[in-house]
C-alpha cells in the first residue's frame, strides 16, 4: 500500500448535511442504496424503505462520505404538533466494513447538535439502547415487535407532563 493510500483511508470522512429538498438524485441514491444494504440485505429486516419521509421539507439527511462512497447516515424528521417540535430519529446505519470507527456516534452526535435540547426520539432495536442511553435517551414505552424486529421507544430531553 502507498502511503497516499493509507492517507485517504486513515482520513476521517466528510460529515454531510442535508435538507430534503437539497439533496441531489445521487446523494439519496447513495444514501438509500446503504440503507437497503445494511437494513434489508445484511440484517434482513423487511420493511417499507420508501416510506414517504425521506423528501419531506423538514427532513434533514446526515451522512459519512469517503471519496464519494456514503458508508454510514441517519435521517432527522422534525415533527411539529399544536404543543412543540419534536424530533425523530431513524435509519441510523454503518456499512459493515466501516463499523468500530466511531461513524454511528459521529453521526448521531450531529443530529442531535443540530436539534440542541428539543425532544427526540427513537424506535431502537433492543441491542442498541445502551448506545442510545449514552447520549441521553430513556426509555419511554414497551419493546414491541416491528417485522420481527424487537424495538424500544426512547427519547431524549422528554418534557415534563403535569
Amino acid at each position: 500500500m502507498t502511503a497516499s493510500a493509507t492517507l485517504s483511508t486513515d482520513r476521517l470522512p466528510a460529515l454531510v448535511r442535508s435538507w430534503a429538498q437539497d439533496l441531489t438524485v445521487g446523494q439519496l441514491y447513495a444514501v438509500l442504496k446503504l440503507r437497503v444494504e445494511v437494513f434489508v440485505v445484511e440484517q434482513a429486516y423487511f420493511y417499507p424503505e420508501l416510506d414517504g419521509f425521506d423528501l419531506l421539507p423538514r427532513t434533514r439527511h446526515f451522512w459519512l462520505e469517503r471519496e464519494g462512497d456514503v458508508i454510514g447516515t441517519v435521517r432527522l424528521l422534525e415533527e411539529t404538533n399544536e404543543v412543540a417540535t419534536e424530533f425523530r430519529l431513524g435509519h441510523l446505519c454503518t456499512r459493515r466494513s466501516e463499523r468500530g470507527h466511531g461513524h454511528t456516534t459521529r453521526l448521531l452526535q450531529a443530529a442531535l447538535a443540530d436539534i440542541g435540547s428539543a425532544v427526540c426520539r427513537i424506535d431502537s432495536p433492543s441491542y442498541l439502547v445502551e448506545m442510545y442511553t449514552r447520549h441521553g435517551f430513556v426509555q419511554c414505552g414497551d419493546e414491541r415487535l416491528d417485522n420481527g424486529v424487537p424495538l424500544v421507544p426512547l427519547v431524549r430531553n422528554q418534557r415534563d407532563t403535569v
